[in-house]
């Protein structure tokens, strides 16, 4: 999905209904708002400049296709534009694809490392409906403690460390970014106090792994 160069970089003010995405009006009709309808209650305006859906009045999705990355550099300039137009908390998916893989390490030290936002990548646009899902629903779970709404961190979302976090029963790719997010990085997890874990009901499941896998702690904090 191709952004024009004439868009604004700000959205304005966006008011988003609890429980509701708004999407770009450009996606209507997309594989990934199909996929969303009926998951999740999705509204599609006009005027939202670079930004693809907003999960929040303060959070919102850029998301970068394959063909976006084999393009070209005009994705990355919508990117900086984004940064430096918004104080809004941008989580940017981009599709990584066996075509795309080899544009992957520059866009994550791009986003992550310099515009200091989250990076979360998807095979496809039903997977990309997955997660956009999981994240209306986590933030619904828990307004006030979601890490989305607080300030973001600039954590390097490497897929090794998503792999290893991902290994903790009951625990998939939005709940492991959302754990990153709280704890800010693996070390800090494995070192959590027994409060904290017992708050993400984690502290049975982290056992069961480190028992599973036979590794002391200092094996997830490397």
């Amino acid at each position: 999905m191709t952004t024009k160069a004439n868009f604004p970089a700000a959205a304005g003010s966006v008011v988003v209904p609890y429980g509701h995405v708004v999407g770009n009006e450009k996606w209507r009709g997309s594989e990934i708002a199909q996929r969303l309808q009926g998951k999740i209650k999705l509204i599609f305006e006009d005027g939202l400049g670079l930004v693809d859906f907003h999960l929040s009045n303060k959070i919102c999705i850029l998301y970068i296709s394959e063909a976006d990355l084999v393009a070209g550099d005009d994705f990355k300039r919508r990117l900086v534009r984004f940064r430096n137009a918004n104080s809004l908390g941008g989580i940017v998916i981009v599709e990584r694809t066996q075509i795309s893989d080899q544009y992957f390490i520059a866009v994550q030290k791009l986003v992550v490392l310099e515009l200091g936002m989250v990076l979360l990548p998807v095979a496809n646009q039903a997977e990309a409906s997955q997660l956009i899902t999981q994240l209306v629903r986590e933030q619904s779970k828990d307004h006030n403690s979601n890490p989305f709404l607080r300030k973001q961190c600039s954590q390097l979302l490497e897929p090794s460390v998503f792999r290893t976090v991902q290994q903790i029963p009951g625990v998939g790719k939005t709940k492991a970014l959302l754990l990153l997010q709280q704890f800010g990085s693996i070390h800090r997890l494995c070192n959590a106090s027994v409060e904290e874990l017992e708050d993400d009901n984690l502290l049975y499941s982290l056992r069961q792994v480190r028992g599973k896998l036979n590794m002391p702690w200092n094996f997830y904090c490397k």
